[in-house]
């Protein structure tokens, strides 16, 4: 049984609080988990206003390495004493977008976190199983760097700008009943391509629902419609979406893909 409950989102409905980013509560057969923490500590207050018990989480996952899903660590961890962090191999305090030809916005996880919470934060590499039917899976398509400059994205090395090719982002797939579920936050790598790496890592796996960002609300409308024909080939049976997807994208998407696709927003359950 896989259930979650988004905890921030931009959108809210009712009393919940919003934000500009993302924090989701996740039970998996009896294990707690919590995938990334927003952009500020008000996941808590919504998560304490649900009678979700932040300090009983047994890990967490960090989805990318940007301070929307970042930047709550602390607060999560003033909560919370003993649950590990899962971070991508790689991941540093070096995210930028370019706001002109002169300038780029550092966009990271808040300066000095990883050192200040390192005993927390555990590394992880290829595809790795966090607990049975729960993986880790990095980015496995080439090239992706062509995505990041398409998005403005840039990480500096070395005193050196590169167009960000998402080494830092990872998905979150669960093994239920109904087949494969994956969670990735933005999908700065492709929502199409990350459908394809899972279907690749498990050839003949039924790859049933895909939740979270598309990283879509700077997109022109072609754009959001040729994505939406490449993950209609898919065969995904399930999609929600909010955060970055933005609304006219979700406008097109439903356009396309139907009532496969339903909105995020805070205070969303979802059991499967």
């Amino acid at each position: 049984m896989l259930k979650a409950r988004i905890l921030i989102d931009n959108i809210t409905k009712n009393e919940w609080l919003a934000e500009w980013g993302l924090a989701v509560y996740l039970e998996y057969n009896g294990h707690r988990i919590l995938l990334d923490t927003g952009t500020t500590g008000r996941f808590l207050e919504n998560a304490d206003a649900m009678g979700i018990d932040i300090g009983t989480m047994e890990f967490g996952v960090l989805s990318h390495a940007h301070y929307d899903h970042a930047d709550g660590l602390a607060a999560f961890f003033s909560r919370n004493s003993q649950a590990k962090f899962y971070l991508r191999k790689g991941t540093a305090e070096n995210c930028y977008r370019k706001v002109n030809w002169l300038k780029k916005k550092y966009i990271g996880i808040h300066k000095g976190y990883l050192e200040r919470f390192a005993d927390r934060l555990v590394y992880v590499e290829g595809d790795f199983t966090v607990i049975p039917g729960v993986t880790l899976l990095p980015h496995k398509t080439p090239g992706l760097e062509r995505a990041g400059r398409a998005a403005g994205m840039y990480i500096k090395e070395n005193g050196r700008w590169q167009p960000d090719a998402f080494a830092h982002e990872q998905s979150l797939v669960f093994d239920t009943e109904k087949g494969l579920v994956i969670f990735n936050s933005c999908s700065h790598g492709g929502a199409d391509h990350i459908i394809t790496e899972v279907m690749q890592t498990w050839p003949g796996k039924k790859i049933f629902a895909l939740i979270g960002g598309f990283h879509l609300f700077r997109s022109p409308d072609e754009e959001v419609r040729a994505l939406a024909k490449r993950v209609d080939r898919t065969g995904i049976e399930l999609i929600y979406t909010g955060h970055c997807t933005g609304e006219r994208a979700m406008e097109l998407l439903k356009e396309s893909l139907g009532e496969r696709v339903s909105q995020l927003y805070t205070g969303l359950e979802i059991e499967l």
